[in-house]
């Protein structure tokens, strides 16, 4: 998996991901820190609204970032964004309102919006070989896990010599490391589109998303991932402190045990994703997740809740978790042109965080009206309606070739020369406007 640093280019874009996550992670102790300095005992409300903005910023507006990247140079474009995140960072320790965080964190997600789905998509240009690019994916599934561990660790080191405030000072070296990292290499130009008006830009990522069979099951594969993680992510904390009465460093090991689990997938997809299809590998690791959570809720109703009981549910769903998204990227990459992959990106980026976005409330909602039990039956029924949903969608022979008819086109067109019948792998773009039927 490491073999793939060699490229110059790719390295330097790893390292600068990691740099922004590094930092990303220091901003996120910081923020809490900040807030219940400003907000006191109404901070749980405060952060919950902070997120709400971060996923509005997110499902809103990364599709129009993702029409401009097309247009503009990749690496100014990155840098320019790494640059608004790190001017927001300064600005966060010198605010004395909380509707200031809440503009200062809406522009620095705005910039994250168009940001990371562009970052994505130059990837699969940079490593156009599946096999070198499916070893990325990998490399960066670890690096979010290992920022999840990192991170926290750092901030309690500097916190120690520090004022919190001073941690968003490393979120802002952490945005202009990126930044440099970015300058140094060279990427890849936007290939040339066709003229199009700013909404058909906008909206054309998400109608080859919703065009696309594997990405329509890939959609509801993301409901699943949302409904198993809001569970982790959402609910830790209340299991850990109210139900075992445990402190706050058993939160961190609930939460190392979850990105363990995913870690050790990341470890292993690529050997298994040379032999077995990407829908059968997505699909088991979905069914791993709800099969953890109905385990774990049939524990905590027939003898109750135990510390190494959830431990070992927390590993499965981040095997099931990491099984599921480390694979997307390559869904995404099969789906589009090079030209029309910022867009894609950006529609994947929108609707898995439209998916987060209702699973969230949900997972904390059901846990204070009803406990551990019912929330972790409608999660588990949440996320087996997507996988449902995702078999019923993605057919597994929907990458093969397909026989199909260009009613729309000249007998003599480029296009149709070939073998009669007319049959190849389907992509959305202005020939194949609709998924054929066979």
């Amino acid at each position: 998996m490491l073999e793939i640093l060699r490229d110059r280019t790719y390295r330097h874009l790893f390292l600068a991901q990691v740099v922004a996550l590094l930092g990303t992670g220091l901003a996120t102790v910081a923020l809490g820190l900040l807030v219940f300095d400003l907000a006191g005992e109404g901070a749980a409300m405060v952060l919950g609204t902070v997120f709400a903005i971060k996923m509005v910023a997110y499902v809103g507006l990364s599709p129009v970032a993702g029409a401009l990247a097309d247009r503009v140079n990749r690496r100014r474009l990155l840098v320019a964004l790494d640059g608004v995140r790190g001017l927001c960072a300064l600005c966060l320790p010198f605010v004395t309102e909380v509707w200031q965080v809440y503009v200062l964190i809406f522009v620095l997600q705005a910039a994250s919006a168009g940001f990371t789905p562009t970052f994505q998509a130059t990837i699969p240009d940079v490593l156009p070989d599946e096999a070198r690019y499916t070893r990325a994916l990998s490399l960066s599934r670890l690096a979010y896990d290992l920022e999840s561990i990192v991170s926290p660790m750092l901030a309690a080191g500097l916190l120690a010599i520090m004022a919190s405030g001073t941690l968003f000072l490393g979120t802002a070296l952490g945005f202009l490391a990126s930044a440099l990292l970015v300058v140094s290499t060279v990427l890849p130009d936007p290939q040339p589109t066709a003229p199009r008006g700013i909404y058909e830009r906008t909206t054309r990522g998400l109608r080859i998303y919703l065009a696309t069979p594997r990405l329509r099951g890939l959609l509801g594969l993301s409901l699943a991932v949302a409904s198993a993680g809001a569970m982790v992510l959402v609910n830790s904390v209340v299991l850990v402190r109210a139900v075992l009465g445990l402190g706050d460093g058993a939160l961190a090991w609930a939460l190392f045990a979850f990105g363990a689990g995913s870690m050790v997938a990341a470890l292993v997809l690529p050997r298994l994703l040379d032999r077995l299809d990407d829908r059968r590998v997505m699909l088991a690791g979905a069914w791993l997740m709800v099969v953890a959570l109905l385990a774990l809720a049939g524990t905590v109703a027939t003898v109750g809740l135990s510390w190494p009981v959830l431990l070992a549910a927390w590993v499965v769903i981040g095997l099931g978790y990491s099984t599921v998204q480390t694979p997307s990227g390559r869904l995404l990459r099969r789906s589009a042109h090079p030209e029309d992959r910022p867009a894609l990106f950006a529609a994947q980026f929108a609707l898995s965080h439209a998916c987060w976005l209702i699973a969230y409330p949900l997972s904390g909602w059901l846990m204070t009206a009803f406990g551990p039990v019912v929330t972790l039956l409608v999660l588990a029924a949440c996320a087996t309606l997507g996988i449902e949903a995702a078999r019923r969608l993605w057919r597994p022979d929907c990458a093969a070739d397909i026989p199909h008819t260009h009613t729309d086109l000249a007998p003599d067109h480029p296009h149709l020369r070939g073998p009669n019948p007319h049959a190849h792998a389907v992509i959305i773009d202005d020939l194949h406007r609709h998924w054929p039927s066979r």
